[in-house]
């Protein structure tokens, strides 16, 4: 049977988890045997996990009582139709952004979160976007090498810590530079050889520069963040709290 061409239309599709098993299966293979493919798939991985970082916090944010609909049409003073007509009009605008994602207009109503709350925010995204992926989820392989040390100290602009978890049962895969709504930020990936995985964040923190470690959860991403001097570190995965904080403890004692 042929197997219809693989086109930029499936890539995105692939990204975006909406194609039905039987054409993800051949994308799939697809990309194991195209590495120029697999490659600009992992870029647009990216650019979603930046976007879904920057933005995801405000698309929870309920819609304000000044924008219901029900609100607008209670005001039917002569001098506010004007204005209640812009209000309804907003209203559905964000009714229809919070149907499609949001991704576009977020970032123009309320700023992003700050501090440890945004770096787990931005950790449990990575989390979710690159921890399934069985093709390309790092850029840098650990490969005994120094040159994931180089890449690390180069993606946050000064030396990296790059715990090692082998003592937790983890084996370090490699890591990747995420983009962020606050800069840059370095993400390690660790593996168990038995299907589970975990995110070590870190990137530079213009709020909460030194913060004592703090449980985190974003839907089924659990994790333990924490700063020190300057850098913010958050270890998720999708294990219980207290296993991860077992080991976000050994990689806090190696920074």
């Amino acid at each position: 049977m042929t197997i219809r061409p693989i086109t930029e239309d499936d890539l995105q599709a692939y990204v975006d988890r909406v194609l039905d098993d039987k054409r993800h299966r051949d994308v799939s293979e697809y990309l194991v045997a195209n590495p120029e493919a697999a490659e600009r798939v992992s870029s647009y991985r990216s650019q979603a996990a930046a976007l879904r970082s920057a933005l995801e916090t405000v698309a929870r944010e309920p819609v304000p009582s000044r924008l219901n609909l029900t609100t607008i049409a209670a005001a039917r003073a002569p001098a506010r139709r004007t204005g209640s007509f812009r209000l309804a009009a907003a209203a559905v605008v964000l009714l229809a952004v919070g149907a499609t994602g949001g991704w576009i207009m977020k970032s123009y109503t309320l700023p992003p979160s700050e501090g440890v709350a945004a770096l787990a925010q931005e950790a449990s995204t990575s989390y979710g976007t690159f921890a399934p992926d069985r093709l390309h989820p790092v850029e840098v392989r650990a490969d005994g090498g120094d040159r994931l040390q180089q890449f690390a100290n180069s993606a946050l602009g000064r030396p990296a810590a790059i715990p090692d978890l082998r003592t937790a049962g983890y084996r370090l895969m490699g890591g990747r530079v995420v983009p962020t709504a606050h800069g840059p930020a370095l993400m390690l990936m660790y593996d168990d050889d038995k299907g589970s995985r975990l995110v070590m964040f870190t990137r530079p923190m213009a709020l909460d520069q030194d913060k004592p470690m703090v449980a985190t959860e974003t839907a089924d991403v659990r994790g333990w963040s924490w700063a020190k001097n300057g850098l913010g570190y958050s270890l998720v995965g999708s294990l219980p709290h207290a296993d991860l904080h077992s080991i976000a403890n050994v990689a806090r004692s190696q920074i």
